[in-house]
């Protein structure tokens, strides 16, 4: 969407070359040199950003213990420990009533997010211990509102907006929501692989080894779907804000708003709701009241979702579109935008 014109250029109805003067196009050498190097710095940027969250990734692998997951049991137990989440990023693939999302994209978008973690995991270490000096009841809850919720699902946005975004595919409102999901579900994916193998030591036997890395499973992949709920709401409204561009700034915020506050809601109510439970009813246990929780809560999440995406499928039915690109071309990010 092109945005307000100069005065000159609106009164001269296109009658007057306006280069340079209220218009611009590339035309001389120097606008070519502008060009290339405005492109090489924001490639350069985008390449830096790659390698250093892959260098966080390797040194998890190196120093982290995360190498462990090569092990074939531990492996498999987080393969198993994101099959929810893998369940839910399905659905909202299947709930796409446009074109079908390429795997190629989707691949992408997984593998940043699994980069990007690195970020988030960093950033929360250093910031944690600032809200440490608070009584837990209230250090707790700020660290998951102001870091952990707004930390999190920035850097799994992030990681749709440095490339499925750009690309011309992504070529309608619920595609974010697709790419969103994908993201979480990369981000769910190296989360479970670090919290499944740290704490397992080295020179375990083979029975140890299960027992340790299936428990850790178990409780993994309740926690999974989440994260591809609350980046599918941000995605979707990426998406949005990609067919909105004079007001994709709120509309990003909107959705990292909503998506951060599910999160840390979730994160305080974790730690409290379950202990309230069992101690309401004796007959409740602790595993079954977090079981529990996490299903209420993420079901209510679902369901915020699951309004978002029907609302869109209904309209998309009703206008009786049969393809994104019958009427008009996919929207594309102009030349200088990042």
């Amino acid at each position: 969407m092109r945005g307000k014109r100069d005065p000159i250029e609106r009164e001269s109805r296109d009658s007057r070359d306006l280069y340079d003067v209220s218009t611009w196009e590339k035309r001389s050498t120097v606008d070519a040199i502008a060009t290339w190097l405005y492109r090489f710095g924001v490639a350069s940027a985008k390449a830096f950003v790659i390698l250093l969250a892959a260098l966080f990734l390797l040194v998890q692998f190196v120093l982290g213990g995360l190498g462990i997951v090569t092990e074939p049991v531990v492996g498999a137990f987080v393969l198993l420990s994101v099959v929810p989440a893998l369940a839910i990023a399905a659905y909202v693939w299947y709930a796409d009533v446009t074109t079908d999302e390429p795997l190629s994209v989707l691949v992408v978008t997984f593998t940043l997010a699994v980069l990007f973690a690195m970020f988030a995991a960093v950033i929360n270490s250093i910031l944690q211990p600032a809200f440490g000096v608070l009584p837990s009841v209230i250090g707790l809850p700020l660290f998951f509102f102001l870091v952990v919720g707004p930390v999190e699902e920035t850097v799994k946005l992030l990681a749709v907006r440095l490339y499925a975004y750009r690309d011309v595919r992504f070529d309608a409102v619920i595609d974010g929501a697709v790419y969103g999901a994908a993201a979480g579900l990369g981000f769910a994916t190296i989360e479970n692989a670090i919290y499944i193998t740290r704490g397992l030591e080295s020179g375990l036997g083979t029975v140890e080894l299960i027992g340790a890395a299936g428990g850790t499973a178990a409780v993994r992949a309740l926690a999974g779907p989440g994260h591809v709920l609350y980046s599918s709401i941000a995605g979707f409204y990426l998406g949005l804000a990609k067919f909105n561009r004079e007001n994709a700034g709120p509309i990003v915020i909107k959705g990292l708003l909503i998506a951060a506050v599910f999160h840390a809601l979730y994160n305080s109510l974790a730690g409290v709701v379950p202990g309230l439970l069992t101690a309401a009813a004796t007959w409740i246990t602790p595993g079954i009241a977090m079981i529990g929780f996490i299903v209420l809560y993420d079901g209510l999440v679902a369901y915020f979702l699951y309004r978002k995406i029907a609302g869109y499928r209904r309209a998309y039915k009703e206008v009786g579109v049969t393809h994104a690109s019958d009427d008009e071309p996919a929207a594309e990010l102009t030349e200088f935008d990042p």
